[in-house]
Formats: C-alpha cells, structure tokens, sequence
C-alpha cells in the first residue's frame, strides 16, 4: 500500500505561482506513474497532469498547458506541480495520484490505485 502526501497549497492572487509537492511512502513508489488532479466547488473531479516513472512521457490537459509543469524526483519518491500565471478558474483541491497496477490511460481517466488525501488552492482575483 502507497501513501501519498500532498503539500503547497495556499491562497495566491490572479497571475501567481505555487508548487505542490506530493510524497509517497514507498521506494517502489519511483516505479509508478504519477499524476495530479483537481476538484473545483460543484464540480467534477478532473485530470492536470502524469508523468510517467520513466520520466520520458508527461500529459496535460489543455487548460493548464504552458502554466504547469508536472516533474519528479525518484530519489526523493516525490512528484511536483509547479503552477504558474494563476487563474481564479485554478481553485480547487488538488490530489496526488499513483498507478501501480494501471495505466496510463486508466490514470488519466481518474482511475488510480492510491489518493493523496488533497491540498487546496485558492486563487484570487
């Protein structure tokens, strides 16, 4: 069982930056693909970003391409989000996700094996 710990959320304004970081309790945790989500007010759960294990393949959706960056530290067994040029639209709780025994493709449908427990980010007008 991976546990995920998520970090770095806050309150910014409009045109602001913070970076999330998401820690796993496993060392194996460097052999999983690993993603961030969102869930605003009212709304869905929705994907942002993966990287794969590999570090060879990241995937975002379009509403945050060219704002966020998803990287990872293996050594660490930890994944950041690094969020930039905020927008309101970005408040949400953000989750951590991991795939041990998925896919790529299943992750990016918000189907992961583990959850974070979520960070909230707040961006102000």
């Amino acid at each position: 069982q991976v546990q995920l710990v998520e970090s770095g959320g806050g309150l910014v304004q409009a045109g602001g930056s913070l970076r999330l970081s998401c820690t796993a309790s496993e060392r194996t945790s460097s052999s999983l693909d690993m993603g961030w989500f969102r869930q605003a007010p009212g709304k869905e759960r929705e994907f942002v970003a993966i990287i794969t294990w590999s570090l060879r393949s990241t995937y975002y959706a379009d509403s945050v391409k060219g704002r966020f960056t998803i990287s990872r530290d293996n050594a660490k067994n930890a994944v950041y989000l690094q969020m930039n040029s905020l927008k309101p639209e970005d408040t949400a709780i953000y989750y951590c996700a991991a795939a041990e025994f998925g896919t790529v493709a299943t992750l990016r449908e918000g189907n992961p094996d583990y959850w974070g427990q979520g960070t909230q980010v707040t961006v102000s007008s």
